[in-house]
């Protein structure tokens, strides 16, 4: 997979995006992550990206002209162009998985009090939030939607039973998990689990899935 992310902020990806899985799937050739300065596309001697909104109110707007010519000059044939605001859907597991299908994506980042509108309606094929809350800048919402989207490519975790068999993964939380010392401070791990029995234990599994589900998201059972 591809993944261009178009920031104001490119050093607040190095790092992250340079450890652990992400850092495999780089080095076995499974992600080619760029980032991209936004400011590159700009034609000033300020390099101008923000600009007041018609009609007056607080903040600055991120300017259309040099988001156009940069997305113009990233994309490719199939690249889906996702911006990242908190006027987006709420990012998902499930949405990870329509993005894991992707072959190419560029992140758009947003900063200041958002985008002006034409960006919106001339280039994005997505819009995505994270949360309910609002953050500085989009640089950390995008490096959540590359982790959570990378994990799920074929390859990247060793065993791909690993993404399909935890929490969001069948639309519930993961059931409760336990390892060795079986007892630890007067607390066992339930018997059933080191029993060897699979059939009950998977049972176990499901019905202690929905029942931490039921208690801590009863939203993700409707």
């Amino acid at each position: 997979m591809n993944i261009d992310v178009l920031t104001l902020f490119p050093a607040m990806f190095a790092g992250p995006l340079d450890e652990s899985i992400i850092k495999r799937a780089r080095k076995n050739g499974l992600l080619e992550l760029k980032v991209h300065d936004l400011r590159d596309w700009t034609h000033d001697r300020h390099r101008t990206v923000d600009d007041r909104p018609f009609g007056g109110g607080p903040g600055m707007l991120m300017k259309p002209e040099p988001i156009f010519e940069a997305v113009e000059a990233l994309r490719r044939e199939k690249t889906k162009v996702v911006l990242l605001s908190p006027g987006g859907r709420k990012f998902s597991q499930p949405i990870a998985r329509e993005l894991a299908a992707e072959r190419d994506l560029l992140l758009v980042t947003g900063h200041y009090e958002g985008f002006d509108e034409r960006i919106r309606l001339g280039l994005a094929d997505d819009e995505l939030s994270i949360g309910d809350y609002v953050l500085t800048n989009g640089a950390l919402p995008a490096m959540v939607v590359i982790d959570a989207v990378t994990r799920l490519l074929p390859g990247v975790l060793g065993d791909d039973k690993s993404s399909s068999d935890e929490s969001f993964s069948h639309g519930l939380l993961e059931y409760p998990q336990y390892t060795r010392p079986a007892e630890f401070r007067g607390m066992k791990a339930p018997e059933v689990l080191v029993s060897g029995n699979h059939a009950q234990i998977e049972k176990w599994r499901r019905e202690h899935a929905r029942l931490r589900t039921k208690e801590r998201r009863p939203d993700l059972l409707k």
